[in-house]
């Protein structure tokens, strides 16, 4: 077996991995399946691997508004669709022979454990998958910020977002046919181009603390693990 590039991974889940189609809502047991079949492959190289989940698949905050819900409140819905993205992901990991945690920002002491930096860090150590649910647990912060506040916290190597898109574009390739795709990007580069990969803050999260990213469509076969072992997909954001 090949050796993997990176000990400790932090991996960007958004909720769309959860369902088949984009724009569906819910959670699609084929998707949750083949997300599964992705983790637990990568996870047999001996990786430690934390998990951010979104929740986009269960509710969209630009939605709420729209119904008359202010901002905070329709964050905090937004936190707890994550959780329920979580403790599905918990499920079908476990039922697949992986031991998981989920650790949430906003206590839910029923259903998982509040966030503790070392204690999760102690989870990883035993070769537990982590899931971080909640986002930061503060409105206004997405969950992409989330994952490098997190990926920082349990000192990770690098964060994967996992994408249903093979890297980043000059502009969305589904609509421009002359989009242009990057290899390798600087945290700077995407600032200032206003890529659309990660929210700005945690770009300069990841920029202020030099730790690399790597943007790949999830959907290909053994991504993650691919990744892993060093091979050369999607976009590399770094120094």
């Amino acid at each position: 077996m090949s050796e993997a590039v990176y000990k400790r991974v932090l991996l960007k889940l958004g909720g769309e991995s959860l369902v088949e189609e984009e724009g569906d809502f819910g959670l699609h047991g084929n998707a949750l399946k083949n997300i599964t079949e992705e983790i637990k492959a990568a996870k047999d190289l001996g990786v430690e691997i934390a998990i951010v989940i979104g929740g986009g698949n269960i509710l969209r905050g630009a939605s709420l508004s729209d119904i008359g819900i202010e901002r905070t409140t329709g964050d905090y819905m937004g936190m707890l669709a994550t959780v329920i993205n979580a403790l599905a992901l918990q499920a079908a990991l476990e039922q697949a022979g992986i031991p998981t945690r989920v650790q949430t920002a906003i206590e839910i002491q029923a259903v998982a454990e509040a966030y503790v930096r070392r204690r999760a860090v102690r989870h990883l150590e035993k070769g537990r998958v982590v899931i971080f649910a909640g986002g930061t647990g503060n409105p206004y912060f997405t969950t992409d910020t989330a994952a490098s506040l997190r990926a920082m916290e349990i000192g990770a190597d690098v964060i994967f977002k996992a994408t249903k898109v093979d890297g980043i574009y000059s502009s969305d390739p589904r609509v421009d046919k002359s989009a242009v795709k990057y290899e390798e990007l600087t945290y700077i580069d995407v600032l200032k181009k206003g890529l659309k990969v990660m929210d700005s803050t945690s770009v300069s999260l990841c920029m202020d603390n030099k730790l690399p990213m790597v943007i790949f469509n999830v959907n290909q076969k053994h991504s993650i693990k691919r990744v892993l072992l060093g091979e050369k997909l999607g976009t590399t954001v770094g120094a």
